[in-house]
């Protein structure tokens, strides 16, 4: 399909979709808070990184495989939760559920997803976390989460780091909208879905400030804890003073993150970050890293500064308005690749191998 123009990294699957998706559907997913610097201090952070390669090491046999909250991944990659995939694709969530379980990772579905738990559970035999919002109606909350453990996920990720939405000047000049037909399925039986008929110049913006909890406190670990088995992952941690705060309400992983530079612009990059909690939680607790991550080395950057697996977001979202699935996997493929490369040129033919000191 794509022939001579077959993307050979992420980036270049970046410039295909901006030339393929419409305007809006592009903007909304590359584009972040005000000035965006936060989105481009993600990326160039990890490239700030200098790496301390071992020389005459036998890398004859390259082992990219893991584990996350005691589930095996073939590489330390998760595809992270990002709302309304079929702006990209029709199959969206589907397709990218295909993708991850062809290449051993675990999916990340949002709250706002376009496909339900039923069709995304049933499209491929691969793992899934569900990635959650908090609603102002504990009723809708407690819906979302115990429709999700009887459709197979496996963990909740809480995303922390959005009492209210940032302002995202790209979807106010684009007027964002929602095509007819594309709803956050899942909240059907739980809540009206009011995104697609606001007439607001972001009405993101206006649906999220109505209905979702920016009242919420650290007591709604401990509640969540109580209505379900799946583990509680937090998502949205950049402090070592919330790292500290997460362990005592007993959640069982910290993804540090700053929502793709979507939030707070201004925000310390991820990179900038990981160090500080993965210190701060001291291995009591796994540490997974989103934002910016581009390369193979990126990712081998990120395990030698204590993350156990990083979670990319844009890229394959790249891959999904580029190629449908096929893209998704070869997204995740050009980048386990990358990550076999990196590891051999730095003499770390394991990922246990990979520690503080590959890092300068």
């Amino acid at each position: 399909m794509l022939g001579a123009r077959m993307p050979i990294n992420l980036d270049e699957y970046e410039a295909l979709a901006r030339e393929r998706s419409p305007k809006m559907v592009f903007n909304y997913y590359a584009g972040g808070a005000n000035d965006e610097l936060t989105v481009a201090e993600n990326k160039s952070a990890w490239g700030r990184i200098r790496l301390r390669p071992r020389v005459l090491v036998d890398v004859s046999r390259i082992d990219t495989s893991t584990t996350v909250l005691g589930q095996t991944l073939k590489m330390p990659v998760l595809t992270a939760p990002c709302a309304f995939n079929t702006l990209a694709h029709p199959e969206g969530e589907c397709a990218v559920a295909r993708a991850t379980a062809a290449t051993g990772i675990i999916q990340v579905v949002s709250t706002a997803a376009t496909k339900s738990f039923e069709e995304i559970s049933g499209a491929s035999g691969g793992r899934r976390w569900f990635q959650l919002y908090c609603y102002r109606d504990r009723g809708v909350t407690r819906g979302l989460v115990q429709a999700a453990e009887a459709a197979g996920f496996s963990a909740l990720c809480l995303t922390v780091d959005v009492p209210v939405l940032g302002r995202r000047e790209r979807e106010i000049r684009d007027r964002f909208q929602l095509p007819p037909g594309v709803t956050m399925v899942n909240l059907e039986p739980f809540a009206v879905d009011r995104l697609a008929a606001t007439d607001n110049p972001s009405s993101l913006a206006a649906y999220v400030n109505d209905l979702w909890d920016s009242s919420l406190t650290w007591e709604v670990i401990g509640w969540l804890r109580s209505i379900t088995k799946m583990p509680v992952v937090v998502k949205g941690i950049l402090t070592a003073e919330d790292a500290r705060l997460a362990l005592e309400r007993g959640v069982a992983a910290i993804v540090v993150s700053n929502h793709g530079g979507r939030q707070l612009d201004g925000a310390v990059s991820t990179c900038e970050a990981l160090p500080e909690v993965v210190e701060a939680v001291g291995g009591r607790v796994e540490v997974l890293v989103d934002g910016g991550i581009r390369r193979g080395a990126d990712v081998v950057k990120a395990l030698a500064l204590g993350a156990r697996a990083v979670l990319i977001g844009r890229p394959y979202l790249w891959g999904l308005a580029v190629n449908g699935e096929e893209g998704v996997r070869h997204v995740l493929e050009l980048l386990r690749d990358e990550i076999q490369l990196a590891m051999a040129l730095v003499g770390r033919p394991a990922v246990k191998d990979i520690d503080r000191t590959l890092v300068a």
